[in-house]
């Protein structure tokens, strides 16, 4: 039985506790507001910020582990859990000017992402194997019904469908794998399962318990050859859910991916490093070739998202301090520049026009050259030009492969990169070379939601200037 002796013990939960009582308190307050109030949205984004601060502000919290060691605050649980929280706020001011003008807006969806905010800092967070997957579930479940949210619409029922049933199936084999590795070593606590593991050797129920906890991963992560549910689910959801469940869920499972195979089954890295690394050759490979011949926008997104996971497996399978390092880089530039990608076609949209397909933004400049530009630099950050975030990002999983003396797996990144860029600077050139096609709606009129997605553009290039300290800070996270 795990006892609580004092307050002061569950300080490391802080940041949970006050985000799961703002959760509870915005479901209440819903009930006695009229229809349509975006104050529950505001209010959500104000307890995600105030979750930041906590996480943020020296002296709140503190690190260690509580709940019995099933749930542990470290630099690396803070950094991901300030990079949840924060792109959880920016989706915020995305969805309430979007749901209000297609009648979708209720009070529980802020709920919901709240929620599905938790599970995601429990699962950067978990100890054991128990905490992994309450959390992982608890993310599971609220995205699928944001998924669905519009009942209305064939494709976000087919997505919510799909997006079910395959996410059960991944759970599945990700439980089957947590219960052989438990099946192996006789317990769920993270730290004593790498210590069993140390003793015992790789066994035959070991190695088939980690290649099933892989597959879940890779599901999770939407890596080819698991990636069947993820373009049917973009495209399907509402944008703003497609900008939350695209990005912040990365770094979750970039997290949870961290604690299952470095803290718990790191003995057996020179397994899952290369099953890792298979994975991240499919990922490429599948990601940048689907891509290339979509004429959907968020189809085109998801199959490049396939793509940068498996340049993100890339740190993975480099191992090591600096992989996981690069990795965590990788995650938290992805998430932003995500978050960039779908934040345009939200601006681009209006209520009967989703501005979902390429040809859409064909001629943009000549309407509108700021939004034409903030998408330029989305795109080109995406594609690793330099000297964009999505340039060094690139540049450090190639490089951490490389010292993991995977040279052949940093030359396929290469040269799929370089695919890559084909589908991204083809948007490019529909904006400034090609004209458009009928008469398009004007871009969203919302000024905070063009000031934010702005932000968000810009941040792009300047966090690419100076991207060194956000290096750093992930270095940090894995240092001791």
């Amino acid at each position: 039985m795990i006892a609580v002796r004092s307050a002061a013990e569950l300080m490391p939960l802080l940041p949970e506790l006050v985000l799961v009582c703002g959760a509870f308190a915005l479901l209440m307050l819903d009930l006695f507001l009229p229809a349509g109030r975006r104050v529950v949205t505001h209010l959500s984004s104000i307890a995600l910020l105030v979750v930041v601060v906590a996480l943020i502000a020296s002296g709140v919290g503190g690190h260690g582990d509580v709940l019995g060691g099933m749930f542990v605050r470290d630099t690396a649980a803070d950094v991901l859990k300030i990079s949840i929280a924060g792109i959880g706020a920016l989706a915020m001011v995305y969805l309430w000017p979007y749901l209000r003008e297609r009648g979708l807006y209720q009070g529980e969806v802020s709920v919901l992402m709240l929620f599905a905010t938790l599970g995601m800092m429990l699962l950067v967070s978990a100890g054991s194997l128990v905490m992994v997957y309450v959390g992982l579930e608890m993310l599971a479940l609220c995205s699928y019904a944001l998924v669905a949210l519009d009942r209305d619409s064939p494709l976000a029922s087919e997505a919510g469908i799909k997006y079910f049933v395959l996410g059960a199936l991944a759970s599945g084999l990700l439980l089957y794998g947590l219960s052989l590795v438990y099946g192996s070593t006789g317990t769920l606590d993270l730290t004593e399962i790498s210590a069993a593991a140390q003793a015992s050797g790789a066994s035959t129920m070991l190695v088939t318990g980690v290649a099933f906890m892989v597959a879940g991963i890779a599901f999770k992560f939407g890596a080819a050859p698991f990636h069947m549910w993820l373009p049917d689910v973009y495209h399907g959801a509402p944008t703003p859910i497609t900008l939350f469940i695209g990005s912040a869920p990365k770094l979750a499972t970039f997290g949870m991916t961290y604690r299952l195979l470095e803290v718990g089954l790191g003995p057996l890295d020179d397994h899952w490093r290369l099953m890792l690394a298979g994975l991240a050759v499919l990922s490429l490979a599948f990601g940048n070739l689907g891509a290339l011949v979509q004429t959907n926008f968020k189809r085109m997104l998801a199959y490049s998202t396939i793509s940068h996971v498996g340049f993100l497996f890339l740190g993975f399978a480099g191992g090591g301090v600096d992989g996981f390092a690069a990795a965590m880089f990788y995650a938290i530039s992805y998430a932003i520049m995500a978050a960039a990608a779908f934040g345009a076609i939200v601006v681009m949209s209006s209520r009967g026009f989703e501005a979902d397909r390429i040809d859409d933004y064909k001629g943009l400049n000549a309407r509108s050259p700021w939004l034409a530009g903030m998408i330029l630099i989305t795109m080109v950050s995406l594609a690793g030009v330099p000297p964009f975030l999505g340039f060094w990002a690139k540049l450090a999983v190639l490089q951490a492969a490389i010292e993991g003396d995977m040279l052949w797996l940093a030359i396929v990144g290469i040269v799929f990169a370089v695919v890559g860029a084909y589908y991204y600077l083809y948007v490019v050139k529909a904006m400034y070379f090609d004209e458009p096609e009928g008469t398009m709606p004007a871009p969203s009129g919302n000024r905070p939601m063009r000031i934010v997605f702005g932000v968000n553009a810009v941040a792009l290039l300047a966090l690419g200037l100076a991207w060194s300290p956000i290096m750093a800070w992930c270095q940090r996270a894995f240092a001791g």
